[in-house]
């Protein structure tokens, strides 16, 4: 099942829906508004290909033991 991003046309807010079937009716969950329309979804990548990291990797250089940054290693 896809999760669809909204913005409604009345109020601006932003949501993501569920959408079981194309037919399902959309409404906003703050002011109830029937008019939303789709957003398109930024999909986010661990790598773009024009770093000097290792293939797939993340560059790690801050926080957390997985980056490096912490005296466990």
């Amino acid at each position: 099942m896809p999760i669809y991003e909204y913005i409604c046309e009345d109020c601006n807010e932003r949501f993501e829906k569920i959408v079981i079937n194309k037919q399902q009716e959309i409404s906003c969950p703050k002011c109830s508004s029937k008019k939303a329309a789709i957003q398109l979804s930024v999909f986010a990548t661990g790598n773009s290909g024009n770093s000097s990291t290792p293939s797939g990797g993340f560059s790690g250089g801050g926080g957390g033991c997985c980056g490096g940054g912490c005296s466990y290693h």
